[in-house]
């Protein structure tokens, strides 16, 4: 029985990281990656709309 009790964590530890591992791979990517993607280019448009006003509104005074 010492074989079972000293098997027994390492099982334990190598199935919780691979289990880990998947986790990482599954969110690699994928649709939330299109909607941070999204997300990003639309606060860099904001950005640039903001910049131009800004720049139209000085080169007026």
């Amino acid at each position: 029985m010492d074989y079972v009790s000293a098997i027994v964590p390492p099982l334990v530890m190598a199935v919780f990281f691979v289990g880990v591992i998947v986790t990482i791979i599954k969110n690699q990517g994928g649709a939330n990656k299109a909607k941070e993607d999204a997300a990003v280019d639309a606060a860099f448009a904001r950005a640039e709309t903001a910049r131009q006003a800004t720049r139209e509104n000085n080169s007026g005074i």
